[in-house]
């Protein structure tokens, strides 16, 4: 490395952004180094939620805010922000004061986003429980934070989530409504459930939202006031795939901006009508789609509680949405339902792709069969509020589904090697993330805080490349490479050329443990239907095509691939599972 690079890598690991590049644009790399900043045209806003709400309903009071499709419930940015208040109030009641935690454990409702916002209203932190956690995640989340009240719904699917709190706390059987006093939970002291009927010591969501009165109304503008921007408002618990999860901590000024510039990417306006099918309980459904929506005075169209193709496509047709969210899979399964029925996405114009790699063809698909010519792609993480690089409307389409676009405004990326060094442009290393977005920590977990924030910095785990325009590509992740025999091998790339094979659906590669190389390649593939893909057909197709040592030596014909809620390959799910078939096999 250069003098010149050195001293480059020097500056922005010690001190922070280089001094201005020689004419380079906002997003570009600076003098070849894997260093890019987003441009700062564009102002953050040091508003909190409710100030954000007032100015929408200001602005756009009689249009419609929020659309469950599924339910018929309608309301307008006025009716939205009379409901929040009356929440707000209620939550106040029950004796509930700033900075304490409340938990939100629900698909998709309507009360969902009510309470995202009342809590907000009066400086609660919400904390987001995922709809799919069952006895002992639940009590973990709410233990870690400390929850002093939860809002439930009564059930979803298989989850019985009035049971299971039941379970947690047997005391609520004898308790008053807001004075339970649970062994287990010990810090929980009122449960609200969304239902008329829930049984003893619980109090039901409209009984709270009927609770407050004049008395708590006055209080509002006073806490309105000691509100601060920089305060914590939600935390968003990871994933979990190593050790117990983590309460990701952000702010009212982390979430808003990075909702802003979401949405600014797609150029959402206030005539636009945003779909919103992917969870709420994540930063997708919850930042990109309510708050992104809010800030622009769009309407927030839902198609019901959880994702189904149908329904979606039913709603985006008769509420003439013209921007949808989605991970690839979500759209793949809209794409095979428009094949056996039609619909009008005649209004349809963009929307955003994220959550896993996309394929060309999809991408096409997409813009051709539905309309969405402007669809970008994100990348982030729940640590960074959460987008960090965004593709714009007008971007190739190779570039779209090749790469996660270019930075965010008024974000700081590196591209570092093993030993912290920036590397070249065009090399891989893991991407750390510096700026407005990056949380105020893992809550309660200062030694995990500090093993992920190195001087400002967010290093996400994520292994990525730059290319000399900063358009930004994903390749794996640091843990997630496979090293065989001391080569070094990503994933990203095996899948990337399984994906060329005309019969192959998805494929996800991952390492699992062997005695003589230390690590061997497994592929786990989903057909495309109809087809007649063998084990065999893999392997040829990859042998003289792809270095010897990248060939899946374990291939596995699947008709799933083990998911999170919000579309993300478990590759620690299907590694265990490969492990165990093949120690069964070797035993029998």
């Amino acid at each position: 490395m250069s003098i010149l690079n050195e001293s480059l890598a020097d500056r922005i690991r010690n001190s922070g952004a280089p001094s201005r590049p020689r004419e380079n644009a906002p997003g570009a790399p600076v003098d070849g180094m894997s260093y890019v900043r987003g441009g700062t045209d564009r102002e953050l806003a040091h508003i909190t939620i409710p100030q954000l709400m007032r100015k929408a309903v200001s602005r756009h009071g009689p249009r419609d805010a929020v659309v469950f499709a599924d339910t018929g419930a309608r309301r307008s940015y006025y009716d939205f922000d009379r409901e929040i208040d009356a929440l707000a109030t209620g939550l106040l009641a029950m004796g509930l004061q700033k900075g304490e935690r409340v938990g939100i454990w629900s698909p998709n409702r309507y009360e969902w986003i009510l309470t995202q916002f009342a809590t907000a209203r009066i400086g609660l932190v919400l904390v987001n429980i995922n709809p799919a956690y069952r006895l002992a995640e639940v009590e973990y989340a709410l233990n870690k934070v400390g929850c002093r009240a939860l809002v439930l719904a009564k059930s979803f699917k298989t989850s019985d989530y009035l049971a299971m709190i039941w379970q947690l706390a047997p005391e609520l059987e004898t308790c008053a409504p807001g004075r339970l006093s649970a062994a287990r939970l010990p810090t929980l002291r009122s449960v609200v459930v969304m239902d008329e009927s829930p049984g003893p010591g619980v109090f039901t969501f409209d009984q709270v939202r009927n609770l407050g009165g004049p008395a708590q109304q006055l209080r509002l503008p006073m806490i309105d006031s000691a509100l601060d921007p920089d305060d914590a408002i939600n935390i968003q618990f990871t994933s979990g795939t190593t050790g117990a999860p983590k309460g990701a901590t952000l702010s009212h000024y982390n979430i808003v901006n990075n909702a802003r510039f979401v949405t600014g990417r797609i150029q959402l306006t206030d005539t636009d009508r945003l779909c919103i099918p992917v969870p709420l309980y994540h930063c997708f459904g919850m930042v990109m789609g309510v708050l992104g929506a809010v800030s622009r005075g769009a309407a927030m169209v839902f198609p019901g509680e959880a994702f189904d193709p149908v329904a979606t496509l039913r709603a985006l047709s008769g509420e003439r949405c013209t921007a949808v969210y989605g991970v690839p899979t979500m759209f793949v399964a809209m794409l095979q339902a428009l094949e056996n029925q039609s619909f009008d996405l005649g209004a349809l114009r963009t929307g955003i792709m994220a959550g896993a790699p996309c394929p060309i063809d999809v991408m096409e698909q997409v813009n051709n069969r539905m309309n969405m010519r402007q669809v970008t792609i994100c990348y982030g993480m729940t640590e960074t509020s959460p987008v960090s690089f965004q593709s714009f409307v007008d971007d190739p389409v190779d570039k779209r589904c090749s790469t996660v676009g270019r930075v965010h405004p008024h974000l700081e990326v590196k591209i570092v090697d093993a030993d912290g060094t920036i590397a070249p442009v065009g090399e891989q290393g893991e991407l750390c993330t510096r700026g407005y977005s990056v949380m105020k920590g893992y809550w309660a977990d200062d030694e995990r805080t500090r093993e992920s924030i190195i001087d400002g910095w967010m290093h996400t785990g994520d292994l990525a490349t730059f290319d000399d325009d900063g358009f930004c590509s994903i390749v794996g992740r640091v843990k997630d490479m496979i090293i065989r025999s001391g080569e070094n091998i990503y994933p990203r790339e095996i899948e990337e050329y399984l994906f060329r094979h005309p019969e192959v659906s998805e494929a996800q590669v991952f390492g699992i443990p062997d005695e003589t190389y230390g690590e061997v390649v497994c592929a786990w593939i989903i057909p495309k239907p109809g087809s007649n893909l063998t084990e065999d057909t893999i392997r040829q197709f990859c042998q003289g095509q792809i270095a010897h040592y990248k060939v899946p030596q374990h291939i596995r014909i699947v008709d799933e691939i083990p998911m999170t809620i919000t579309g993300k390959p478990q590759k620690f799910v299907m590694r265990d599972r490969m492990v165990e078939m093949l120690s069964a096999g070797a035993a029998g």
